[in-house]
């Protein structure tokens, strides 16, 4: 239905309710003589009269009557409807979405969001864990984490945490029947714990990085996974080195459960970012959740 018609019937059933046009332009916003004229032309258009007008009173004819009845609560669910869109707007309430790996979500989600989750019960967040690089708009997620490298430079992107490096690991037991690596060409031969990304169906190739100079090695092993704690797990049972976030592996590192190579090979990088494909007309629950998540440098 046309929007001009739409805003005659709602004219229609504010007059026929209100028994006024005096009262029923007041309710509207508009002149009275505009919504007698808006009256006229409903009726010359449905071809039937829909109010009867005395010098006193307004009242619906039969058909005004059935008119009334029938579109009457169907505005309503319409105003009651946009009532709740814009309810959104305002309050925050709603289900937001996020694709982000599992260590994201254990080490920067969770922790940032659980006082704003406490003070916002109608605020639900979904956190998805994916490895691959997720198409968000076309999942129908709202937002994902990444590394800043890997944010797609049509996005908005909001750092939510510090630098990041990564950290070759193994078992000590692994040591025993395998010499450590002093570069990252050494790892040729190694039984390496491999991770799958699912986007691409590929193994990830391990980065390295030093004196300007970057190598990308593409390691072999017995096992892979699609997640970094499954990686760290296998290490930590010596089935081989595991190329996981350091912050992850640091705990186990200091208590002698695994031994870190090539340190010196694995520089810092972009943390995480949380990213979304526009600014315009954030719910009130997302510009809260991305507040909650911004990174903070320490002064």
């Amino acid at each position: 239905m046309p929007r001009g018609r739409l805003d005659d019937l709602t004219a229609f059933v504010a007059v026929a309710r209100e028994r006024s046009f005096t009262k029923a332009a007041a309710k509207l916003g508009v002149s009275q003589s505009a919504l007698s004229h808006t009256m006229r032309e409903l009726e010359a258009r449905l071809g039937v009269r829909l109010l009867t007008r005395t010098t006193r009173s307004v009242a619906p004819t039969e058909a005004g009557g059935r008119l009334l009845n029938g579109v009457g609560p169907h505005l309503e669910e319409v105003e009651a409807a946009l009532a709740a869109v814009r309810e959104l707007r305002d309050k925050p309430t709603g289900t937001i979405r996020i694709t982000a790996t599992e260590f994201a979500i254990d080490t920067i989600l969770l922790p940032k969001l659980a006082p704003l989750l406490r003070n916002y019960p109608d605020i639900r967040v979904e956190m998805i864990v994916d490895y691959g690089l997720t198409d968000i708009v076309a999942q129908q997620y709202d937002a994902g984490v990444r590394s800043g490298e890997q944010v797609a430079k049509d996005m908005i992107a909001v750092r939510i945490g510090p630098d990041m490096r990564m950290a070759v690991v193994g078992a000590p037991s692994y040591f025993k029947s395998h010499p450590a690596p002093k570069r990252p060409q050494d790892l040729i031969g190694h039984n390496c714990i491999n991770l799958r990304l699912p986007t691409h169906g590929s193994l990830y190739a391990w980065e390295f990085e030093k004196g300007g100079r970057e190598f990308r090695v593409r390691v072999e092993g017995q096992l892979a996974f699609n997640g970094s704690v499954q990686m760290l797990n296998a290490a930590l049972a010596g089935f081989g080195l595991a190329y996981v976030p350091e912050e992850l592996a640091q705990p186990h590192i200091a208590k002698g459960r695994l031994k870190r190579v090539l340190a010196d090979w694995c520089l810092p990088y972009s943390g995480y970012h949380l990213y979304y494909p526009s600014r315009r007309q954030p719910s009130a629950a997302f510009a809260l959740l991305v507040d909650a998540l911004r990174y903070r440098r320490n002064p």
